[in-house]
C-alpha cells in the first residue's frame, strides 16, 4: 500500500471505529436521542434535512470566506509594516499578542450591538480569529530571507519594492500558507461563534434554535455540515498551496 493510500485509509478506519463504538454505546445504554443520537441517525437527518440546512450553509460559507479574506488582507498589510517599519513592531506587536487574550465571546456581543444582526459582525469576528496566525506567519515568512541574499540584492541595486516582490514575498509563501491553513479552520469557528451569539441565519443560529427545541440530531447535522465546510476550505487552500509552491514538491525517481 502506498504512503498516500495509508494517509487516507488509517484516518478512515479510526473514524469508522469511533463511530461504531458510539453507535453501539448509544444502543446498549439506551441513551435517549434528545441527549445523544447515534451517528446513523445524524447522517440520516443530515440528508433528510439538507434542504433546510443548505440556506444556512450558504450564509455561513459567505461569512467564512469574507472573514478569511478580510483577515488575510489586514494580516498581510500589518506583517509587511512590521517587517519594514521597526517602530510599528515595537508599538503594535505587544498589542497583537495581548489581543489574543481577549475571548471572542466578549467582543461578538458588542459587534452585534454596534452593527446589528447582519453579515458584517460575523465577518469581523471571523477576521479577528484568522488575523493572528496570518500576521505571525507573515512576519516569519517575510523575514526568512537570509542576510547574505538581501545584501546581494542591495549590491545589485535592487529597490525595496524589487526585493519585496522577487525575494521576500516568494520566500514568505510557505509560512503564509501555513497561516492560511490555520486560518481556514479557525474561520469556521469564528463564523459559528458570531452566529451563536446573534444571528437570524447560518449554521450557528440553526444549532442554537435546534438545541432549544431539543432537536439534538439537527444540532449534530449542523456540526457535520460545519466540519465539511472546514475540510473543504482547508482542502482548497492546500490545493492552491501545491499549485503555487510546485518548486517545493519532492521530485520522484
Amino acid at each position: 500500500m502506498s504512503d498516500r493510500a495509508k494517509r487516507v485509509v488509517a484516518p478512515a478506519l479510526l473514524l469508522a471505529s469511533l463511530f461504531a463504538a458510539w453507535e453501539l454505546t448509544v444502543h446498549i445504554a439506551h441513551v435517549p436521542g434528545y441527549i445523544l443520537p447515534p451517528p446513523s441517525r445524524i447522517v440520516v437527518t443530515f440528508f433528510l434535512q439538507f434542504g433546510m440546512l443548505w440556506p444556512h450553509i450558504l450564509v455561513t460559507v459567505a461569512e467564512v470566506v469574507y472573514g478569511l479574506l478580510l483577515g488575510s488582507a489586514l494580516g498581510l498589510l500589518l506583517a509587511t509594516a512590521i517587517v519594514y517599519v521597526p517602530v510599528i513592531e515595537w508599538a503594535v506587536h505587544p498589542l497583537i499578542i495581548a489581543s489574543q487574550m481577549i475571548p471572542v465571546f466578549a467582543i461578538a456581543p458588542l459587534l452585534i450591538v454596534w452593527l446589528g444582526y447582519g453579515l458584517w459582525p460575523k465577518v469581523i469576528v471571523t477576521a479577528l480569529i484568522c488575523f493572528f496566525p496570518i500576521v505571525v506567519n507573515g512576519v516569519d515568512g517575510l523575514r526568512s530571507a537570509s542576510e547574505e541574499t538581501l545584501e546581494l540584492f542591495r549590491s545589485l541595486g535592487a529597490s525595496r519594492w524589487q526585493t519585496f516582490i522577487k525575494l521576500r514575498w516568494p520566500g514568505s509563501l510557505p509560512a503564509l500558507f501555513s497561516g492560511w491553513k490555520i486560518g481556514a479552520t479557525l474561520s469556521v469557528v469564528g463564523a459559528t461563534i458570531g452566529e451563536w451569539i446573534g444571528a437570524t441565519r447560518g449554521l450557528g443560529y440553526l444549532m442554537r434554535q435546534s438545541n432549544a427545541l431539543l432537536r439534538v440530531d439537527v444540532v449534530f447535522a449542523a456540526i457535520l455540515a460545519l466540519a465539511l465546510v472546514g475540510l473543504l476550505l482547508f482542502g482548497i487552500v492546500r490545493i492552491i498551496e501545491r499549485l503555487v509552491l510546485r518548486w517545493r514538491q519532492p521530485t520522484s525517481g
